[in-house]
């Protein structure tokens, strides 16, 4: 299975990210072609090769036509305060915006002339909604701005839909969102895993005043999808809101690599420079292997789970929802107790289901329970070698589970709609017939 790597050792933003798929193969030309369907104006591209911490890799920016826009703090802290000549970068640096170009500048300088405009969150949504890209670019795409505005939202005490980001923020935000989910296309749509997540330390001005990093909206955004996440001794922010909302979209898991066989490896640069640790995003692109990595003959797969907390829904109703998913194919439906806010008693409602059928259930979720929002994320599994074995018993025949480890079994299940057919015809108990299945199969 194709699958990209993300190594996270400075982090991730949104610029990095670009940096590091044009260095591992995509065509930055066609990703600007692409982007320029989205008839957004006001910003021209820069991919440049670089060098960070000794490492070589590619600086990608955007930056805006800064000679007749005068922004105004964008809604996403990575972007901060910019200036009529002055372009503001992910990681909260700034350079003077100039019209010269190194000789190694991989994109065209291409202008897409006009006023950049502040756009809402329901804006940028119409405006990617009628752009002529694939239905998976913009499907992607309106999931991650998504995601961002639920947490710039919350932050705020507003609705998502209400949420406004500015001229950096929305073109910006547009360009590495849209790009990304396009870089990810042309790759092949890859399944994506991470390292663990990262983040520095110290302060950060940003549109919501001066805040301890991470950021809010990054913490906001993590949190929703319960990714785990650590700080180090770095004293900058390394995970911006546009970062951290790609990963949760994308990356099914978080931990060690492993298992890849590695195809090619990309750099995406970051601006400032840590004395730690270089300021790159490293992603590898390979081919991940099935094969346990212990001597163990399971099986394993990867299955995703899908949450929602309820505390509003009649029992009837959910009685019904867990009937139609398991009739539509889920692997697993169950809800259990839980404690919400205002101490009011709820239900945690959980799906297990194939990764490509989580959009089909989550829909269904909405759709047929009191749920306002869906969590979602992947989890792998490993499963004993399962077979079946028919064994008689003194009232008929009994079906019985068996589960084997390296060979040898090591669990046993009579199927119990067979043993209560059975019960029910020679009138015993289910456990009558449960035991003796059991024996018989000890003989």
């Amino acid at each position: 299975m194709k699958t990209l790597y993300l190594d996270l050792l400075s982090g991730i933003s949104g610029d990095m990210f670009l940096g590091a798929m044009i260095d591992l193969g995509v065509d930055p030309a066609q990703l600007e072609r692409e982007l320029g369907k989205l008839g957004v104006s006001g910003y021209h591209l820069h991919a440049t090769r670089q060098t960070k911490g000794a490492i070589e890799g590619v600086k990608f920016d955007v930056h805006l036509e800064s000679d007749h826009v005068h922004p105004t703090p964008a809604a996403h802290p990575e972007h901060g305060q910019a200036h009529s000549h002055e372009h503001t970068h992910a990681d909260g640096s700034r350079h003077a915006h100039e019209h010269t170009h190194a000789p190694d500048d991989l994109v065209s300088h291409v202008h897409h002339h006009g006023h950049a405009h502040g756009r809402t969150a329901a804006e940028i949504r119409d405006l990617i909604a009628r752009c002529p890209l694939s239905p998976w670019v913009k499907e992607r795409a309106l999931s991650v701005f998504r995601r961002v505005a639920a947490a710039e939202g919350k932050i705020h005490g507003k609705p998502a839909e209400e949420v406004h980001f500015h001229e950096v923020g929305a073109v910006d935000s547009i360009v590495d969102i849209v790009g990304a989910c396009l870089a990810l296309e042309a790759l092949g749509r890859p399944r994506v895993l991470a390292s663990p997540v990262v983040d520095g330390r110290g302060w950060l001005e940003c549109a919501h005043g001066r805040f301890p990093v991470p950021a809010p909206a990054t913490l906001e955004i993590l949190s929703a999808r319960g990714i785990p996440f650590s700080q180090c001794e770095e004293p900058h922010e390394m995970v911006t809101p546009t970062g951290a909302a790609l990963l949760a979209e994308f990356a099914e898991s978080f931990g060690p690599m492993q298992g890849l066989a590695i195809q090619r490896i990309g750099y995406g640069l970051g601006t400032r420079e840590h004395p730690s640790r270089p300021n790159v995003l490293r992603v590898v692109l390979g081919e991940w292997s099935a094969a346990p990595a212990t001597a163990h003959d399971w099986d394993t797969d990867t299955i995703t789970v899908l949450e929602t907390n309820l505390d509003d829904i009649n029992a009837e109703l959910l009685g019904d929802f867990v009937e139609r998913a398991f009739a539509a194919g889920a692997l697993d439906v169950f809800h259990t107790p839980i404690q919400m806010k205002k101490n009011r008693p709820g239900v945690l409602l959980t799906v297990l289901c194939r990764p490509e059928e989580a959009e089909a259930f989550s829909e269904l979720i909405l759709r047929t329970t009191s749920a306002f929002g869906v969590r979602r994320y992947a989890t792998e599994r490993r499963k004993l070698k399962r077979e079946f074995r028919t064994v008689r018993t003194p009232f008929g025949e009994v079906t019985v589970k068996l589960g084997r480890l390296d060979g040898q079994v090591i669990q046993s299940a009579p199927e119990y709609e067979s043993c209560r057919h059975l019960a029910e015809t020679a009138r015993v108990p289910v456990k009558q017939v449960y035991e003796a299945a059991l024996k018989a199969l000890e003989d």
